[in-house]
């Protein structure tokens, strides 16, 4: 595709960088491989991207963990392996932790800790397809974080996925039985707030959801990585309706899957809670000894796939997410107070995206604007997914394409709003008018249907 003469990063080496990095296709670069390139891009020119393909907390880490982390290490933790199924406190906090803000109840036993929710997905995975022969696939409700379906392949466990954008309220039951009437699924899994179109799915969405799982006994694994991250309602006060829908009110087979990642801006620490309906922690499947000194589901989980994996999770860091999490149940952490930032940096962003000639792939959520918040979704007429994620590199602009996450729109792309500052907002809007001014013409028809 042409390129006008100057671009605002050098376009030689812009295209010297991705020739050498061997991929075959910008459709489906992972979001590691792209923030290999781009960070060799600015170490040779020097230019600093406007960064919006990963994920990664714009903010400032929960002091109140980072202060239990560092009297944790000082206690002399770090010369002790952690029990795997987690230590008392924060194994009391999050069990505490789902009866305020979720409004049920999971036995402390039922709450382990994680790598990251990352972990806590594989881990699910290799016990949770494996505890039924002759039902070992996983239904995606897409578009959704890739590395999941990632994690499928290496375990080498089928599935199928489906965007749920075009199967929203009551239309979802029929296309979620169409699926589920084969007979070999073992697992449903989906994110809400959703990775990466910041969907949300309803109440009665959620409803359906855990009524099928019993019908069709399938285990439904929610990702709750952006957990009460829909500001537009007040999911924040502990002990105090709304909850954040969840579909552990509707099924007692399910998995939970907390991160510490985005809500207490903790990422770099890696840790997580994995909560597991009471019912299916203590179920025996015959099948599990098949791979595991256990049939019971929460034997498997800890001993069998947490220890292989790790064999445990930081010592220290689980005293940190303890802590947050008990400053979170007294209402001493307010989510929406400290994470505001981020709906902010969406409206602006979206605005100058929009007004630059790109369009928004996903606008709604079931028949309502879609929530400002960590991601956004955008494309520009006339090219591709592909396409568009190339000739942003020259124009200093980094996003991953939407045909990774199962998006069944593959022009678009996934825009996280986390690492760009409001000083930078005037740069991206210069960038975009740049990238407009020349691509404006190319437009045979909008990108959106």
């Amino acid at each position: 595709m042409n390129l006008p003469d100057r671009t605002p990063i050098d376009k030689e080496i812009v295209f010297k960088i991705i020739s050498e990095s061997g991929i075959n296709s910008m459709d489906i670069i992972s979001i590691r491989e792209l923030v290999g390139i781009v960070n060799r891009i600015e170490q040779i020119t020097g230019e600093k991207y406007i960064r919006m393909e990963m994920g990664i907390p714009g903010l400032p880490p929960c002091r109140v963990g980072v202060q239990a982390e560092i009297d944790a290490l000082n206690s002399g933790v770090a010369a002790k392996y952690p029990m795997i199924d987690g230590i008392p406190e924060l194994k009391a906090e999050a069990s505490r932790f789902a009866r305020l803000f979720l409004d049920i109840d999971i036995p402390e036993e039922s709450c382990i800790p994680s790598v990251g929710s990352m972990q806590g997905a594989f881990a699910t995975f290799m016990v949770s397809c494996r505890k039924q022969s002759g039902k070992t696939k996983t239904l995606f409700i897409d578009p959704g974080f890739p590395v999941q379906k990632q994690q499928h392949r290496i375990l080498g466990i089928p599935f199928h996925s489906f965007d749920v954008y075009n199967f929203r309220g009551n239309r979802l039951r029929a296309k979620l039985e169409s699926c589920l009437s084969q007979g070999d699924f073992s697992t449903i899994v989906y994110s809400n707030p959703n990775n990466p179109t910041w969907m949300c799915l309803s109440v009665q969405e959620i409803e359906i959801i855990g009524e099928l799982s019993m019908k069709h006994d399938v285990t439904v694994v929610e990702d709750l990585a952006y957990f009460a991250m829909d500001f537009r309602q007040n999911y924040h006060i502990p002990g105090k309706p709304p909850y954040q829908p969840s579909v552990s009110k509707f099924t007692d087979n399910y998995v939970i899957l907390i991160s510490s990642s985005k809500v207490f801006s903790y990422a770099g620490q890696r840790i997580g809670v994995i909560l597991v309906a009471d019912r299916l922690f203590k179920r025996n499947f015959p099948d599990l000894s098949r791979y595991f000194s256990s049939p019971f589901f929460g034997h498997s989980l800890v001993y069998g796939a947490l220890y292989t994996l790790s064999s445990g999770t930081s010592h220290s860091a689980q005293h940190a997410l303890a802590a947050m999490l008990r400053a979170l149940n007294e209402g001493k952490y307010d989510i929406k107070s400290e994470l505001g930032e981020y709906v902010e940096r969406a409206k602006a962003m979206k605005r100058i995206f929009v007004e630059n000639g790109f369009e928004i792939v996903y606008p709604e959520d079931d028949g309502q604007a879609i929530a400002d918040g960590f991601y956004f979704t955008f494309c520009y007429p006339g090219l591709s997914g592909g396409e568009l994620t190339e000739m942003l590199l020259y124009f200093g602009v980094s996003a991953i394409s939407l045909k990774i996450t199962g998006s069944d729109r593959p022009d678009g792309m996934r825009a996280c709003v986390s690492l760009v500052d409001k000083s930078q907002l005037p740069i991206l809007e210069a960038r975009l008018a740049a990238f407009n001014s020349h691509f404006q013409n190319s437009a045979s028809q909008p990108c959106v249907s």
